[in-house]
């Protein structure tokens, strides 16, 4: 997957904007105000994205390309290289993962409001 392609993707999610919030080379992507996408613009390319925690350890386990998040919670974020052999199937997988579980943990009232209800 390209960053164009990682961009296009986010980006045709609900209620998602991206922003610098860190320094030129780190984009992010949020739904509502809450990250869930990270990516480095710089190489190696690189996405970290939120993750249940248990089902972190298990992909880190099995997937070389997966790492505890780099400068995030390990617990809740992994690092993902967009340079392996994850296939962009999978790799969307893991993003719609991540959008998920920050939209869950978005109260009603901030759902209703993104209209994320539906």
């Amino acid at each position: 997957m390209y960053i164009d392609e990682l961009r296009s993707y986010c980006l045709s999610k609900k209620a998602v904007k991206e922003c610098f919030p860190f320094d030129e080379s780190t984009l992010v992507f949020k739904v509502g105000s809450k990250m869930f996408c990270l990516t480095n613009l710089n190489l190696p390319f690189t996405m970290n994205l939120k993750c249940d925690p248990e089902k972190a350890i298990e992909l880190r386990e099995e997937y070389d390309e997966i790492l505890p998040g780099y400068h995030m919670s390990k617990v809740h974020w992994n690092t993902v290289s967009l340079e392996g052999s994850l296939t962009d199937q999978f790799l969307k997988e893991l993003i719609d993962h991540s959008y998920d579980l920050v939209v869950a943990k978005m109260s009603k009232k901030d759902r209703k409001f993104y209209n994320l209800d539906n």
